[in-house]
C-alpha cells in the first residue's frame, strides 16, 4: 500500500486496470503499477504473472486493451517504442537490442542516426564520456569498439547510456542481471543508485530476491495478470512474505536441507574428468561425479565452465584429457555419441540451444528420443508410459501437449528441457544455470526434481553463477578459475565468501602468492594465504623457499586442523610465531581485511626450529599492506 505521507507530486507513473489478452490468452487482467522519483519499485511475479507484459505495454512495445496509464502528469498513449523514447521511457532488458557491428559510440547515439543533417562526432564523444563519467564508469567502455566483443556487463552498460543520451526519466530494467557475475551485478547497482539519486524513476524486474531486497525501495507484486500487492516498502518484507504473495501459498524453504545419509560405503564413481583441456576456455579440469550425487561447478563468468560442459557433452573439441562414464573411456566428437555413453546436458540458452520455437511442447519433449533412437521411423509409442508419468510429475499441462512451446513460460519451458532428458534415463545429466530466468516457485519445483533425479541414482553436474544455488543444492563443489580446477570441495565446509574468494582469478590473485614468494624469500621457510573455520583449513595458496617446511596443506583442499603439521598454531591463531609440541616448526598467523573491511583469510608463515625467528611486527606489517592493495 502506498505510504499515507506521499504527496502526489512525486509520482512519477501510475498505471490502473491494464487488461491484455493474446488470442484467448489473458495475460494481463487488472494490473496496477505506481512509480514515485528518485526510487527503485520492483516488479515481481512468478513466470506467466504478467510482469514483462506490463513492461512493455509502459514502454509502448505492446498496446493494451484497457486501462489508463498517467506519466508526469498527463494521459499517456503510446502508440510505439518511439513516442515512448521521446517521452524519456526507456527499457533495458537482458537481451539487449544493440547493432553488434557498429560501434559502441554509434549504438548510444542510435536514434541520432537517423535523423537529417551531418553528425558531429566529437560532440557525440565529448556527451558520451560526460554520460559515463554521471555514470562512475568512464574509463569501462572503448568507444571505437565493436559492440560485439564487449562483455555482457558492457552491452548493459551500452543500453543504459543510450536511454541516457535520450534523457529518459524512467528506465524499465527487465531481468538485467540474469548473464552477469555477482561482481557485475554489484556494478548494475551502484549505476542503478546513481540514477535513484538523480531523481529518475527505475522499474526493476528480476527473479533473485536477494537482489530485490538489495536495490529496491518498494515493490509490486503480480499473480496471473493481476496485480496482488501494490507499493509494498521492501523494508517491511521478509522472504516468505513476497513468495506468498507471488505463489498463493507458502512453499517453504527453497533449498531443502542436504541429505546426509550414512551408508557406510561411497557410491561409485559414474563420470570422471581428467585433465581436461579444449582450449583456449579450458586448460585443466578434474574432477568426478558419483552415482546419486549432484556436484556443483562454481566460478565467475568467463572461468571455463560452460566450456568445460560443452567439452564434455561434444559441443566443443577437446585439446586434451579423458571422460570415462562408469569407468568405460569415451571420446564425444557430437553431441550423438555423448547421449549414447548415457550423458544429457540441459543448455544455458533455452531459446537458442534448447528448443525449437516451430514444433509442439511433444514435440520438444521427443527431441532427444529421436536423436538416441536409430529405429525406423519417429516411434513416439515407445516412450508414451514414461511421458505420461513425466507430464504428471512436472506439472506440465497435457491437454497443450500439441501446441507451441513458445505459448509457454520460461519456467515451463525449462521443465521439458528438463524432462526430454529424463525420458532417455540418463546415467550422467548436466544442467548450466537450469533456473537462470525463472521465478522462485519453479526453481524451487527444479531443485526437487534434480533432487530426485540423483535419489534415483543419475550423476548430477550443475554449473550455476548463483553461489547460493551451489551451496543450497550441490553436496560438492569444483572450483574453476581461468580454465582450470583449483579446488573440489565439500559445501558445507563453505559458504559464499568463501566461494567467491576461491572462484577469484588466478590472474587476480597472482599478486598474493608473488607476496607470499617474496615473504619466504626473506624468511624461508613456507607461507600460505588459508580460509579457517573452528576445526578446518582451506588453503587458497603457498610459496615455499628452497628446502621448505612441510605444513600438511595444499592449495584447493580442505584439511582437518589436527591432520596438519602445524595443528596447535591453527588453533590458537596468535600474532607471533606459536611452536608445535616437537618444537619443529614455528608459525605465524594474521588476518587479512580488505579497504572495506571484508574478511580476505589468513596469511602463515612457518619456519623451522623456534630460534631466530623474525619480529612478528615486521610480518604483520607487510600482510597489512597485503590488504590495503586489495
Amino acid at each position: 500500500m502506498t505510504d499515507a505521507t506521499d504527496s502526489s507530486s512525486a509520482l512519477m507513473l501510475t498505471a490502473t486496470g491494464i487488461a491484455r489478452s493474446f488470442g484467448r490468452t489473458r495475460a494481463l487482467v487488472d494490473a496496477d503499477l505506481e512509480l514515485r522519483r528518485g526510487e527503485v519499485h520492483g516488479l515481481l511475479g512468478a513466470n506467466g504473472a504478467g510482469k514483462s507484459t506490463l513492461s512493455r505495454v509502459i514502454c509502448g512495445l505492446i498496446k493494451p486493451d484497457a486501462g489508463a496509464i498517467t506519466y508526469l502528469g498527463q494521459p499517456l498513449r503510446l502508440q510505439s517504442t518511439r513516442e515512448a523514447l521521446r517521452a524519456g521511457i526507456a527499457l533495458v532488458s537482458q537481451e539487449t537490442s544493440l547493432a553488434p557491428d557498429m560501434q559502441v559510440i554509434e549504438n548510444i547515439f542510435l536514434p541520432e542516426l537517423g535523423r537529417p543533417g551531418r553528425l558531429s562526432y566529437a560532440r557525440m564523444r565529448r556527451k558520451a564520456g560526460e554520460i559515463l563519467q554521471r555514470l562512475g564508469h568512464e574509463h569501462a567502455l572503448p568507444l571505437d569498439e565493436e559492440v560485439r566483443r564487449l562483455s555482457a556487463a558492457q552491452r548493459q552498460l551500452v543500453e543504459i547510456a543510450k536511454a541516457l543520451a535520450l534523457d529518459a526519466n524512467l528506465l524499465i530494467f527487465d531481468e538485467p542481471t540474469a548473464s552477469l557475475s555477482p561482481t557485475e551485478v554489484e556494478r548494475l547497482f551502484d549505476i542503478m543508485a546513481r540514477l535513484r539519486e538523480d531523481g529518475r524513476g527505475l522499474i526493476f524486474v528480476s527473479h533473485r530476491l536477494e537482489e530485490v531486497f538489495a536495490i529496491t525501495d518498494r515493490v509490486t507484486i503480480m499473480r496471473e495478470g493481476r496485480t496482488v500487492a501494490r507499493s509494498l516498502p521492501t523494508a517491511g518484507l521478509g522472504q516468505s512474505d513476497i513468495i506468498r504473495h507471488m505463489v498463493g501459498q507458502d512453499i517453504g524453504m527453497v533449498y531443502a536441507r542436504r541429505a546426509s545419509v550414512e551408508t557406510g560405503r561411497e557410491e561409485p564413481v559414474v563420470l570422471e574428468i581428467e585433465k581436461l583441456a579444449a582450449r583456449p576456455a579450458v586448460r585443466d579440469v578434474s574432477f568426478s561425479v558419483r552415482r546419486g550425487e549432484i556436484v556443483g561447478l562454481g566460478g565467475l563468468v568467463g572461468a571455463g565452465r560452460s566450456e568445460t560442459a560443452e567439452a564434455i557433452f561434444g559441443l566443443r573439441p577437446r585439446t586434451g584429457g579423458t571422460i570415462r562414464v562408469d569407468g568405460a573411456l569415451i571420446d564425444p566428437r557430437k553431441p550423438a555419441d555423448a547421449v549414447r555413453a548415457g550423458i544429457g546436458m540441459v543448455a544455458e540458452d533455452r531459446r537458442y540451444q534448447s528448443i525449437v520455437p516451430d514444433l509442439t511442447v511433444r514435440e520438444n519433449l521427443l527431441l532427444a528420443h529421436i536423436g538416441a533412437d536409430k529405429g525406423f521411423g519417429l516411434r513416439y509409442g515407445r516412450r508414451q508410459r514414461q511421458l505420461e508419468t513425466l507430464i504428471a510429475k512436472l506439472d506440465l499441462p497435457a491437454d497443450r501437449l500439441d501446441a507451441s512451446l513458445l505459448t509457454f513460460s520460461g519456467g515451463m519451458q525449462q521443465k521439458v528441457v528438463i524432462a526430454r532428458w529424463l525420458l532417455l534415463e540418463p546415467k550422467v545429466l548436466i544442467l548450466d544455470e537450469p533456473t537462470k530466468g525463472v521465478d522462485i516457485g519453479t526453481r524451487t519445483s527444479i531443485y526437487a526434481i534434480l533432487r530426485e533425479i540423483a535419489a534415483g541414482g543419475v550423476a548430477v553436474l550443475v554449473i550455476s553463477s548463483d553461489f547460493e544455488e551451489l551451496l543450497g543444492l550441490c553436496s560438492r563443489i569444483v572450483v574453476i578459475s581461468d580454465g582450470a580446477s583449483i579446488a573440489d570441495l565439500p559445501a558445507a565446509l563453505l559458504d559464499e565468501e568463501k566461494l567467491t574468494l576461491l572462484a577469484a582469478p588466478r590472474t587476480s590473485t597472482a599478486r598474493n602468492t608473488e607476496f607470499l614468494r617474496a615473504l619466504t624469500g626473506e624468511h624461508g621457510g613456507t607461507g600460505f594465504w588459508a580460509l579457517l573455520e573452528k576445526n578446518e583449513i582451506i588453503c587458497l595458496s603457498s610459496a615455499a623457499s628452497a628446502g621448505g617446511v612441510d605444513i600438511g596443506v595444499r592449495p584447493g583442499e580442505a584439511s582437518r586442523i589436527d591432520a596438519t603439521q602445524i595443528p596447535l598454531a591453527l588453533s590458537r591463531r596468535e600474532p607471533f610465531f606459536v611452536p608445535e609440541a616437537d618444537n619443529r616448526r614455528s608459525t605465524i598467523l594474521v588476518p587479512v581485511r580488505s579497504r572495506r573491511g571484508h574478511d580476505l583469510g589468513w596469511v602463515g608463515l612457518t619456519l623451522p626450529g623456534t630460534s631466530n625467528l623474525p619480529p612478528p611486527a615486521a610480518i604483520q606489517a607487510k600482510v597489512a599492506t597485503l590488504g590495503a592493495s586489495d
